[in-house]
């Protein structure tokens, strides 16, 4: 939601609640406005479905205390609707609405004027909590970026889980100058503009803006003499290698987060993090649902009709599996326990489903054995079929 919609909304009348309404009073009012106006209840009104839109966005900031403050101070500092323009753009009362975000270049671009902040940040820096005096608080530790990165597993180190190494190569602090960008032997100095603070602020009017100072690029101290490593970044790339432990059970999509692993922070800040996503390499005989394994197995038709056991491998061994007789093609036989294990220390199934083959060539003593066989085979059930056959035919 923009800074321009907290303006231009009256949130307290879409519940019809009161300014001084208590929390619990903008919870029921949310909860009469949300039950009388739910999709479910009003289906094909569109209207009801707007209001339900309004009262949950409302609902969203005055259930906040500290964003229903900030709404109420900005609502205080503009007035709703106390901004008006004419047709020149004047501000006389009366004629089109006055849209604020008309003073910086558009809602979502910047003006120059302004160091290029648009209409979300010209807010952020009003509710910032800038120090009096024309001068913002100092620039603090700032945490590091999070990087991403992407491995890929066999199919058995994903079920089982393994310990691999990851080579990276990221952003680091600059080991020449620890990171403050000064040729060994000097130091930086203090900005001479912001005086350390990292930003500087301006007055328009009855309005203080803040940005981050030109001199220094918002660090707040400015290099005379720059590092010949890193040219006075403070930071080059690195290459860095660390063992990384993918838990049994990692499916293929899954992301892993290791805490602190990321792009070192500014200013003693503490590290970003490291995301990894799991790629799986498909296995040659083994899929996967969840915790379960399948495997499909032909058999026979012969060990189908007899029956038989099946010797079938598993991800660690292998085990023996009984084929009932007269089992169907497509029948799954469970190996209980001999899926992915789980964290909890419990494991899924391995399903093995039969398919059996049909030969594509007999000898003739094979033909013969099948077609007596079949002579003392009663035929298939097919008497509905037969008959529908007859009807239509």
């Amino acid at each position: 939601m923009s800074s321009k919609d907290w303006i231009e909304k009256d949130f307290y009348a879409v519940l019809g609640v009161d300014k001084a309404a208590s929390a619990d009073d903008v919870k029921k009012a949310y909860r009469k406005v949300a039950r009388e106006s739910h999709p479910d209840h009003n289906p094909g009104d569109p209207k009801a479905e707007e209001r339900f839109k309004a009262a949950s966005e409302a609902y969203n900031v005055l259930s906040d205390s500290g964003r229903r403050r900030e709404y109420d101070e900005m609502r205080s500092l503009f007035g709703s609707g106390a901004f008006r323009r004419n047709a020149r753009g004047g501000g006389q009362p009366g004629g089109m609405p006055f849209d604020v975000s008309d003073m910086f270049g558009g809602a979502g671009g910047g003006d120059r004027r302004f160091g290029g902040a648009g209409f979300q940040d010209l807010f952020s820096s009003i509710f910032s909590g800038g120090q009096a005096g024309g001068q913002a608080a100092p620039r603090g530790p700032a945490r590091g970026r999070d990087v991403e990165t992407e491995v890929a597993l066999d199919f058995g180190d994903a079920v089982r889980g393994v310990t691999l190494p990851l080579t990276l190569r990221a952003p680091g602090v600059c080991d020449t100058c620890h990171g403050n960008g000064a040729k060994p032997g000097t130091q930086p100095r203090t900005c001479p503009v912001c005086h350390g603070a990292g930003v500087t602020t301006r007055d328009q009017g009855s309005f203080s803006f803040s940005e981050p100072c030109r001199n220094c690029q918002g660090v707040g101290t400015v290099v005379e003499e720059k590092c010949p490593e890193c040219q006075g970044s403070g930071g080059v790339t690195k290459t860095r290698t660390m063992n990384v432990r993918f838990p049994a059970g990692v499916a293929d999509g899954q992301r892993i987060r290791l805490a602190g692993r990321g792009e070192p922070g500014e200013r003693g800040g503490p590290a970003g993090d490291l995301f990894v996503h799991v790629k799986v390499r498909p296995d040659e005989l083994f899929g996967r649902t969840g915790d379960d394994l399948s495997l499909t197995v032909p058999v026979t038709f012969a060990e189908a009709v007899l029956g038989t056991d099946l010797r079938v491998p598993t991800l660690d061994g292998a085990v023996t599996l009984r084929v009932p007789p007269g089992t169907p093609s497509g029948r799954v036989l469970r190996a209980r326990g001999k899926g992915v294990v789980r964290r909890d220390g419990q494991a899924g199934d391995l399903l093995v489903t039969l398919d059996v083959v049909v030969p594509a060539r007999l000898s003739d003593e094979a033909r013969a054995a099948l077609e007596s066989f079949a002579e003392q085979t009663p035929p298939a059930a097919r008497e509905h079929l037969d008959a529908r056959v007859r009807r239509v035919g």
